[in-house]
């Protein structure tokens, strides 16, 4: 599956979380040979669970159908620049590619904030796509918080 495959999929998921009123993220975890391996959605509202974030959601589901923790050779694609929570998640299941949608100029932290992937003390750093149908994502995400203000 080729990365605007990949991040139509996740844009699907994501509107899946908005109809069920969370922040629209989706992610999926690519196995080595491009398949998809899980899928997840936010769900922090849902789940009661501050750490139920798209990615988090997917490095597990992956990580149980793999039977291993580590994930080398797979690829996450999410619609939003991951967090910092997420980002350590990233590093610690050795993920060799992380592709994303839009980025997230407050609560990033690949292209912004701590920005993690940087960091010297880091063991793992996976390679980064950014901007993958950005727009997208991002017009996801405003219409989301413009429907919540209005």
């Amino acid at each position: 599956m080729n990365d605007e495959d990949a991040m139509t999929r996740a844009l699907e998921l994501a509107r899946a979380a908005a109809e069920r009123d969370e922040v629209p993220v989706g992610a999926l975890v690519l196995g080595p040979d491009g398949a998809v391996l899980a899928e997840g959605h936010n769900a922090p509202i849902r789940e009661h669970d501050p750490t139920a974030h798209a990615e988090i959601a997917a490095l597990r589901a992956a990580a149980a159908k793999l039977g291993n923790y580590r994930l080398p050779g797979c690829t996450l694609v999410v619609t939003l620049e991951p967090c910092a929570m997420c980002a350590g998640a990233i590093s610690h299941a050795r993920i060799a590619r992380l592709v994303y949608g839009a980025s997230d100029p407050k609560g990033g932290a690949v292209e912004n904030g701590p920005r993690l992937f940087e960091q010297k003390t880091l063991h793992h750093r996976p390679r980064v796509t950014p901007g993958v149908r950005a727009e997208d994502a991002a017009g996801l995400l405003r219409d989301f918080f413009r429907a919540r203000r209005g």
